[in-house]
């Protein structure tokens, strides 16, 4: 007893000592802090550099009642919006993803429905089904994520991967990989089989409920996991009837996808061909009887070594799909692809930070449309590979390459895009840019094998380089911010 008296003065007197030097520490850090602190003195010298001249006041007066882009549109570069382009991929009807992030699913189907609307002249209206792939899309997700919880279920809940799960447990973007995989898995069907719904067409609040409800099953996985005698078996059962409760929220909101389905097939002027029961995986046998593997991701990214493969864990739709694979490289190898793709008449997918540059009204994206430094006096001056080491920039928004137009030594002046807005965004629903835009904002092409150069393409033989998930360089194409 005289012993843990004695250890519990000790304890008393060492916590006393402990709690006055973090008093002294709490009084000292404050005064150390003021010596990098704005000072009397240097808020004053800072106040002084601010010359109130007429001109100044002018543009305070300007710049405080309107829209800066408004203010900052060059009036010199008006004139560089030109429509026309040498080298064109026929576009059909424009889609509409509305207030969503399905860009990357939309852009996706949108190069596949141009080969089936030629290949089986079909009218050009024709659309596949982008909720039937959604939902789907969603019940992967979901999966995804719960098995992600199990498989890290000894780490602890702060670590890194657990916290970047729980803080991204599932979401409405996405990226080509998802667009091959689900397809391959859960085939096609037409929209008219299975249309939007207003929660496909404005996803913000079911995203945040299945949100919601996949964290609250992480933590009982989690917990789970901890009991005693809990196997492997009972962890996934426990999974199982989660995802009962996520196939239940999603058939509400989205309906089921059918497992059949009777069409008909119309040719481009609407006169019917053929009425014909389907099931998903025999319509996309027969209308869209891609092999994906000859799709490759390439991407320039200035931080990162180029002819080098990167691998991003976990980034991918389906638990067991594909990660997201690219091999990164100089833009001027990737225009001469997506040249030779467009001169080919083939599509692709295309992703870019949209939102930088972006005249709306015209749908024109150029480096010159908004002159900032001439507006408030100030130097942008950043380049491409300093704007995303500084998380200034990354890959936004993806839409469909479709056009170039190229000069006479046969280099790009500027590009197209048909996006997924609607008809009345932009340029009749597309998206016209420059080249040096392209050049600085551009991040992921897929293209097919056949217009990689043998050398490039071996180059997908070498083991990839993995990247965390969190990078910030990779997070899914989710623009829907931009939308409108």
């Amino acid at each position: 007893m005289y012993f843990c008296h004695v250890f519990k003065l000790s304890i008393m007197k060492l916590n006393n000592i402990y709690t006055l030097l973090i008093i002294n520490a709490m009084l000292v850090l404050p005064l150390a802090a003021q010596d990098n602190g704005i000072t009397p003195d240097m808020l004053s010298t800072i106040q002084k550099s601010y010359a109130k001249t007429a001109s100044n006041k002018a543009l305070q007066n300007a710049i405080v009642n309107n829209d800066i882009n408004k203010l900052a549109m060059s009036y010199e570069n008006a004139g560089a919006f030109d429509s026309y382009f040498s080298n064109k991929v026929n576009s059909q009807a424009i889609s509409d993803q509305k207030s969503s992030g399905r860009c990357w699913l939309f852009t996706g189907m949108n190069v596949l429905r141009s080969k089936t609307i030629t290949q089986h002249d079909l009218p050009a209206d024709f659309q596949f089904s982008q909720v039937h792939i959604f939902f789907w899309d969603q019940l992967e997700k979901a999966n995804l994520f719960l098995q992600a919880v199990i498989d890290t279920k000894n780490l602890p809940f702060d670590d890194k991967k657990v916290e970047w799960l729980f803080k991204n447990p599932i979401g409405d973007g996405g990226q080509f990989t998802g667009v091959a995989n689900l397809i391959d898995k859960y085939g096609l069907v037409p929209m008219d089989v299975m249309k939007e719904t207003n929660s496909s067409n404005n996803t913000r609040i079911m995203s945040n409920l299945l949100s919601l409800r996949l964290r609250e099953d992480g933590l009982r996985l989690r917990e789970l996991s901890t009991k005693k005698g809990t196997t492997e078996a009972s962890l996934q059962s426990t999974k199982l009837e989660m995802l009962k409760s996520i196939y239940q929220i999603l058939a509400l909101n989205l309906g089921e996808p059918p497992t059949k389905f009777n069409w008909t097939q119309r040719d481009k002027n609407g006169k019917p061909i053929e009425t014909k029961e389907y099931t998903p995986l025999s319509f996309r046998e027969k209308f869209a009887n891609e092999d994906f593997s000859h799709y490759y991701m390439i991407m320039n990214d200035p931080t990162r070594d180029y002819y080098q493969v990167y691998e991003i864990e976990y980034d991918r739709h389906m638990y067991d799909g594909n990660n997201w694979k690219y091999l990164n490289l100089p833009m001027e190898e990737i225009a001469e692809m997506a040249i030779a793709s467009i001169k080919d008449s083939t599509m692709m997918y295309f992703s870019c930070d949209v939102g930088k540059f972006l005249d709306r009204e015209k749908g024109f994206l150029d480096v010159h449309n908004y002159d900032y430094t001439s507006l408030l006096g100030v130097d942008f001056t950043m380049d491409k590979k300093e704007r995303v080491m500084t998380f200034a920039s990354g890959s936004s928004h993806a839409m469909t390459l479709c056009a170039v137009d190229l000069n006479d030594q046969g280099k790009p002046n500027k590009w197209m895009v048909e996006n997924s807005w609607g008809a009345s965004y932009g340029y009749k629903g597309f998206l016209i840019m420059t080249n040096d835009w392209f050049n600085e904002y551009m991040f992921r092409l897929v293209i097919e094998d056949k217009y990689i150069s043998a050398k490039n393409l071996k180059l997908f033989e070498n083991k990839p380089i993995i990247l965390p998930p969190w990078d910030p360089m990779f997070a899914p194409e989710d623009e829907s911010i931009f939308n409108y």
